[in-house]
């Protein structure tokens, strides 16, 4: 590829020197919707896995896989399970063929489940049931 070649504009270098780096965020500095004590985790692993979600073993994420009778359905869950992510700019991993929807909920940012997987997690829960 060696066609493509990227070169910074004098107006950007100007404004390429200009930046700083920011150190990493602290533990403490991090969103309330990140990390999770271990009994925390253990309680809302439980009650996920109940309604079944199940913990990937090869990485620390959520999966799950909605059946829905057509096409139509599992499309409209997709688009309110899009919209929700969006409003959480937490969005999902996720596969559709026709009325099947394969789901997985990790975290990129803390490296694993977080809270937003939770929540997006209940929330997804929730529309399944009125589909």
């Amino acid at each position: 590829m060696n066609w493509l070649m990227f070169t910074l504009r004098p107006q950007w270098r100007k404004l390429s020197s200009k930046l700083r780096y920011l150190p990493p965020f602290s533990v403490a500095e991090m969103s309330s919707d990140s990390w999770m004590s271990a009994a925390e985790r253990d309680q809302m692993l439980l009650e996920l896995k109940a309604t079944g979600w199940i913990q990937l073993e090869e990485r620390d994420a959520l999966y799950k896989e909605l059946h829905f009778k057509t096409f139509n359905q599992a499309f409209g869950f997709m688009s309110r399970v899009a919209l929700q992510a969006e409003k959480m700019n937490h969005h999902p991993e996720w596969f559709n063929v026709y009325n099947k929807v394969q789901i997985t909920l990790t975290t990129h940012d803390c490296g694993g489940l977080s809270r937003k997987d939770v929540r997006l997690a209940k929330f997804i829960d929730k529309v399944a049931l009125t589909m």
